[in-house]
C-alpha cells in the first residue's frame, strides 16, 4: 500500500499533528518528511540559526540551477536564514550539507554512486524519480550530507520543490498569494524519500479561451503573454510535478510574441505542446501572419508544408509533443469534402517533415493526434495513424469522456491521452467565470481513463487559469498517481488542500467549503442559470439560495477568524466564489419572485425589482473586490461575462436579468409570500442509501462520496469489468426497501451522471425492477450524442444530470423491494425517485424523505 494511502487514511489526525502547520499536507503522494522538531537521525536543514549549504556541480542543467535558487529562496522565505548555494565541491568540516545533483549529469551525485553512497538502480533509467536521503561520509572530509538526487533533470527539479512544499511553502505562494508560515528550525526525518515514477508520461495544462481575463491581466501586468509570465505558469506547472504546457493561442503566438518563451520552457524543463488543431508547433495565429493562401491542403498544399516545415525547424532540440493532423482554419470542422485518405496523407507528410529537419525517424520525435470532435469520427470510421503517435481521446468539453482505449487491444507504442475540460467555449453554454467542476466527479471520470489504459499525456484546459487552483492542483496530483487517491479519500484530499493553503486550524471548514461551492456549482454552472432553473412553487429555489447563504455565512466567519496576512488567499481561494455565487442565485430567485409578484400585480413587484439591481450591482462590487486584491495584483481576472446569456457564447458585458416594475396607478393586491406547495406523495432515496449491496465475483458496489447534485452516487467496480450478460437472479444489484402508501401505478426515476459510452458500443445500460419482477433494461446513452447536435445531450450537460423515467405497473400497497441491476461499466447512480409519476416539475428532484439507515456489510449473497 502506498504511504499516501495510509497517510490520507488518517488525515484527520494529522492535521493536529505538532510538527510543520503545512508538512502534512505535503502532495501528491507520499508521507510527510520535514517537521520543525528534532527526531533521531534527522537532518538538519536548518537549525541552530544555521542553514545548510546548498551544493551542486556546475554542469548540471540550467533549470536544476534555477530550481535550487528557488529553494535557497524558500528556506529563507520560511526561516529568515538563506542557505549558500554553491557549485564547489563542499569544503571539509562537521557541518551538513545538501547535495543536489542530476544522476549522469552532476559530477557530485556521480561520485556518490562510485564510491557506495548512494544506490543508482531506483533512478537508473526511471522518468521523473528522485529520492532524498541522508547520506553519511558522502566525501572527504564531510560527514553529513542531504542528498537530493534525480533520474533526470524533471527528476531533480521535483525533488527539490518537493522539500519546498514540505516545509510549507505552497506550490500556489505567487498564483494566489499563499503566505508560508515561519518556523524556526526544519529537520528531514530519517529514511530514503520519494514519489516514484508518474504513472502519467506527460502531464499539464491548457491555458486557453483565456480573453478578457487572462489577457488583459497579462497585457497589464506584463506586457502580454511573454516570457515575464511564463516563467510564473512554467514554476507553477514544476512545482505540482506537472511537465507539459499548451499556451495560450487565441491571437497569440507562443514562440514569436517573444522568442525566449521556448527558449525559458526548455530551461526549465517544461514539455511544450500545441492545441488540437495547431499542428507542427505552430500557433493558429501564426497562419494568418506568416501563411498565403487558403487553410487547405488539397488547394495550398506546398503552402503548409514550407509553413509547417519552418515550425520543426524553430523547435530544434527542444522537448516538444508535436501535434499532427489538421482542423479547419479557427479550430473549426474540416469541409465536408475532407476525407480519411487526405487526412492520412496530411498526417505522412507531416511526419516526413519531422524527420526530414529532426534528422532521425520520425517515430523518435513524440507525437500526438487529437482525437477531437468530428476527428473522432474519422478515426471510427477507420482513419490511422502511425503506432507511435499519441492517440488524445477528449471529453465532450463537459468533462464526460467521450471515448478511452477498447481493453484486450494491441498495445500502441505511443499510447492514449486525454484532453480534459475545467472551463470551455462553446455549446451549449460557455464556461469561463469561476470553478465549476465537482473533484468527486473529476476523479471519477479521470479514474475511467487511467483503468483503460490512457496514461500517455493528461492536459486539462484550465482557462484563465485562475480561478481553478483546486481542480488543477487536484488533475496533476491524481495524474501523477491515480491509485493514491481513492473515491472515498477526495474529501481528505480537499482538507489537505486547504491545510496546505491556510493551515491546519480550519482546514476540515475550509475543505468542505471548498467541496460545497464545487458541488452547488456543478449542479448547473453559472452561465446557464436564470430565474426558472429551480422551482418557486415547490420551495427549491428558497432552498437553493439558503444553502448558498449559509455557506457564504460560513466562509465569512472563518474570514473573521484568519491572520491578516491570510485574507487575500482566502479571498481568492474561498470567499470569493462563495459570495460571487451565493449573490448570483439570490439573484436569480430575486428575478423570479418579482415576476411572480407581477403576474399577481402584488404590492412587492418594484421592491423586488429594485433588490434585483441591487444584488446585479453587488455582482460587479464582489468583481471589483477580486481584482483589486493584493494591492491590484489580479486586475482583470474577474472581467469574465457571467450574468445574462441568451446565446452559448458570451456578450461584452454582463447583463441585467429582465425584471418588471408596475407603472404608478396600478391596482395591486397585498404581497403574498410564496409558500412551498406540497409534492405529493413519492419515495426519494439518495443512491448512496441502498438497504443493501449485492456483489459478485469481481464486481462490488462502490460509494462515491458527495458525487452528485444533492448527495452521494454509487456504481459497480472494477470500471473494467465486462457487461453482466443477464442481469438478474443473483447477478450485481443494489436492493433500496419502500413502502408503497396504497396500491397503484409504480413510475421509477433515476437519476444518473451524464457519463458517455466510453467503450463505444452499445451505450451504457441498467436495469432495474421490483420486487421478484423482471429486470426491465435502461439504455443510459439512447440519443446522448454530444457532436451531433444532441438536445439531449446539450439538456444533459447543462443540467449535469441524465434522468431516465421507467414505468414499473402497478404495486400492491406494502412493503417492497426497488432493485438496480449493473449492466454496463461506469454507470453512476445519483438518486432515486418513486411515485405514480404525477409530481411536480423540480430541478433536483424531490428531497430525500426516506431515513437514511446504515447499508448492509458488502458482499456476495
Amino acid at each position: 500500500m502506498p504511504r499516501f494511502l495510509a497517510h490520507l487514511r488518517h488525515a484527520a489526525a494529522l492535521l493536529l499533528l505538532p510538527t510543520l502547520g503545512l508538512a502534512q499536507a505535503a502532495l501528491p503522494v507520499g508521507s510527510s518528511y520535514i517537521s520543525a522538531r528534532k527526531s533521531a537521525g534527522a537532518f538538519p536543514l536548518v537549525a541552530g540559526g544555521r542553514a545548510a549549504p546548498l551544493y551542486m556541480s556546475e554542469d548540471d542543467w540550467a533549470g536544476v540551477q534555477r530550481a535550487a535558487r528557488d529553494v535557497q529562496a524558500d528556506i529563507k522565505r520560511v526561516t529568515g536564514r538563506e542557505p549558500l548555494l554553491l557549485t564547489d565541491a563542499p569544503a571539509a568540516g562537521p557541518q551538513p550539507v545538501v547535495l543536489v545533483g542530476t544522476l549522469g549529469h552532476s559530477v557530485l551525485i556521480d561520485r556518490l554512486v562510485q564510491a557506495g553512497k548512494l544506490d543508482a538502480g531506483e533512478l537508473r533509467g526511471k522518468w521523473e524519480k528522485f529520492v532524498v536521503q541522508e547520506v553519511d561520509n558522502p566525501l572527504p572530509g564531510v560527514k553529513q550530507a542531504l542528498v537530493v538526487a534525480g533520474s533526470d533533470k524533471r527528476g531533480t527539479i521535483y525533488g527539490l520543490y518537493d522539500l519546498s512544499e514540505q516545509m510549507g511553502v505552497s506550490p500556489w505562494y505567487w498564483w494566489a498569494d499563499v503566505p508560508t508560515q515561519p518556523q524556526k528550525s526544519l529537520y528531514v526525518v530519517a529514511g530514503r524519500h520519494t514519489l516514484g515514477e508518474p504513472k502519467v508520461k506527460y502531464r499539464g495544462i491548457f491555458i486557453n479561451d483565456e480573453a478578457p481575463a487572462f489577457a488583459e491581466w497579462s497585457k497589464e501586468k506584463f506586457g502580454g503573454a511573454n516570457h515575464g509570465v511564463y516563467e510564473h505558469m512554467f514554476e507553477l506547472i514544476l512545482r505540482l510535478k506537472g511537465n507539459y504546457l499548451w499556451p495560450a493561442m487565441w491571437g497569440r503566438m507562443f514562440s514569436v510574441d517573444d522568442p525566449r518563451n521556448p527558449e525559458l520552457a526548455d530551461e526549465y524543463g517544461i514539455v511544450m505542446g500545441t492545441s488540437h488543431h495547431e499542428p507542427l508547433t505552430r500557433a493558429h495565429a501564426e497562419w494568418q501572419k506568416f501563411g498565403h493562401g487558403p487553410w487547405n491542403y488539397q488547394t495550398n498544399d506546398t503552402t503548409l508544408r514550407r509553413f509547417w516545415r519552418q515550425g520543426m525547424q524553430r523547435m530544434g532540440t527542444r522537448e516538444n509533443v508535436v501535434t499532427v493532423g489538421m482542423r479547419g482554419d479557427g479550430d473549426e470542422p474540416m469541409s465536408e469534402g475532407s476525407n480519411i485518405a487526405l487526412l492520412e496523407k496530411i498526417v505522412a507528410d507531416q511526419r516526413q517533415i519531422i524527420a526530414d529537419v529532426t534528422h532521425k525517424p520520425a517515430d523518435q520525435t513524440p507525437q500526438m493526434w487529437a482525437l477531437y470532435k468530428e476527428v473522432q469520427e474519422y478515426y471510427d470510421k477507420g482513419m490511422r495513424v502511425p503506432d507511435d503517435v499519441t492517440l488524445l481521446l477528449c471529453d465532450d468539453n463537459w468533462g464526460n469522456l467521450r471515448k478511452l482505449p477498447k481493453l484486450g487491444d494491441k498495445p500502441r507504442k505511443g499510447g492514449y491521452g486525454i484532453y480534459y475540460h475545467f472551463d470551455y467555449v462553446g455549446g451549449p453554454r460557455n464556461y469561463k467565470w469561476l470553478n465549476t467542476n465537482p473533484l468527486p466527479r473529476v476523479r471519477e471520470q479521470l479514474h475511467l481513463a487511467h483503468e483503460y489504459g490512457a496514461n500517455q499525456i493528461w492536459v486539462v484546459n484550465v482557462g484563465d487559469l485562475k480561478p481553478m487552483e483546486l481542480p488543477i492542483s487536484f488533475f496533476l496530483d491524481y495524474a501523477w498517481n491515480p491509485d493514491a487517491i481513492a473515491a472515498d479519500q477526495v474529501p481528505a484530499y480537499t482538507q489537505r488542500w486547504a491545510a496546505q493553503q491556510f493551515g491546519s486550524t480550519y482546514a476540515a471548514e475550509i475543505g468542505d467549503i471548498l467541496a460545497k461551492y464545487a458541488k452547488y456549482n456543478g449542479r448547473r454552472k453559472p452561465e446557464l442559470l436564470d430565474a426558472s432553473t429551480y422551482s418557486l412553487a415547490t420551495g427549491e429555489w428558497a432552498q437553493v439560495v439558503a444553502d448558498y447563504n449559509q455557506l457564504a455565512a460560513r466562509a465569512e466567519a472563518i474570514n473573521q477568524k484568519l491572520p491578516a496576512a491570510d485574507r487575500a488567499a482566502y479571498f481568492e481561494l474561498v470567499l470569493h466564489p462563495v459570495l460571487a455565487c451565493a449573490n448570483l442565485n439570490e439573484l436569480y430567485y430575486t428575478v423570479a419572485l418579482n415576476h411572480e409578484a407581477a403576474k399577481n400585480k402584488q404590492a412587492n413587484t418594484n421592491e423586488l425589482a429594485e433588490k434585483a439591481k441591487a444584488l446585479f450591482a453587488k455582482d460587479a462590487e464582489i468583481s471589483k473586490r477580486y481584482n483589486d486584491i493584493a494591492g491590484g495584483k489580479w486586475h482583470h481576472m474577474m472581467d469574465q461575462m457571467h450574468i445574462g446569456y441568451t446565446a452559448w457564447h458570451d456578450e461584452p458585458k454582463d447583463v441585467m436579468p429582465s425584471v418588471i416594475t408596475l407603472p404608478a396607478g396600478t391596482a395591486i393586491v397585498p404581497a403574498v409570500p410564496v409558500a412551498a406547495a406540497p409534492l405529493g406523495a413519492y419515495t426519494a432515496i439518495e443512491a448512496e442509501h441502498y438497504t443493501q449491496a449485492v456483489n459478485a465475483g469481481p464486481i462490488t458496489w462502490q460509494r462515491l462520496p458527495d458525487l452528485g447534485r444533492t448527495g452521494g452516487a454509487v456504481e459497480a467496480v472494477p470500471v473494467t469489468a465486462a457487461p453482466t450478460a443477464a442481469p438478474g437472479g443473483s447477478s450485481p444489484h443494489l436492493e433500496y426497501a419502500f413502502t408503497q402508501a396504497q396500491a397503484g401505478p409504480l413510475v421509477v426515476q433515476a437519476y444518473l451522471a451524464p457519463t458517455l459510452d466510453f467503450t463505444n458500443t452499445t451505450g451504457l445500460r441498467y436495469a432495474i425492477s421490483v420486487d421478484d419482477a423482471a429486470p426491465q433494461l435502461v439504455n443510459l446513452n439512447a440519443d446522448l450524442e454530444p457532436e451531433k447536435g444532441s438536445r439531449r445531450w446539450g439538456q444533459a450537460v447543462a443540467d449535469n444530470i441524465v434522468l431516465k423515467t421507467t414505468p414499473l405497473g402497478p404495486v400492491a400497497a406494502g412493503k417492497h423491494t426497488l432493485k438496480f441491476w449493473r449492466v454496463d461499466p461506469g454507470v453512476v447512480l445519483e438518486k432515486l425517485v418513486l411515485s405514480d409519476g404525477t409530481l411536480p416539475a423540480t430541478y433536483l428532484g424531490p428531497p430525500e424523505n426516506t431515513a437514511a439507515k446504515p447499508a448492509r456489510a458488502l458482499g456476495s449473497r
